[in-house]
């Protein structure tokens, strides 16, 4: 069965952020229950969706909440940039930083991820 690595750039700040945002954990969840090995990985501003969505508050958290044992991390350098690294950290959250502070993508294609974009 094929690796799937779901990279999500997209944060809350603006509708279309957050409709890319949940459809990445649609997707995710969909490939969870078909029993698909699959990863997600936040940059870019994903990092302030990740800080988001990993509160229980917030209405896509039940949707998060069921792919949240996919997660691999967040981007360590976009954390800093967008101001969330502290919040990323204390929900716990990994921080990424194999390849000059940012998650090794290629990494994942040697591994033989599918990387989809979101």
């Amino acid at each position: 069965m094929e690796r799937v690595l779901l990279l999500i750039l997209a944060g809350t700040e603006t509708h279309e952020g957050l409709g890319r945002l949940v459809n990445a954990l649609e997707v995710a969840k969909e490939l969870k229950e078909k029993g698909y090995p699959v990863a997600l990985v936040f940059d870019g501003a994903g990092t302030e969706g990740l800080a988001a969505l990993a509160n229980p508050d917030h209405r896509a958290h039940p949707l998060f909440a069921a792919v949240a044992d996919r997660v691999a991390g967040a981007c360590h350098h976009c954390a800093g940039a967008f101001g969330v690294r502290a919040s990323l950290a204390a929900l716990g959250q990994t921080l990424l930083d194999p390849y000059e502070g940012h998650p090794s993508l290629v990494g994942y294609l040697a591994e033989g991820y599918r990387v989809l974009t979101f």
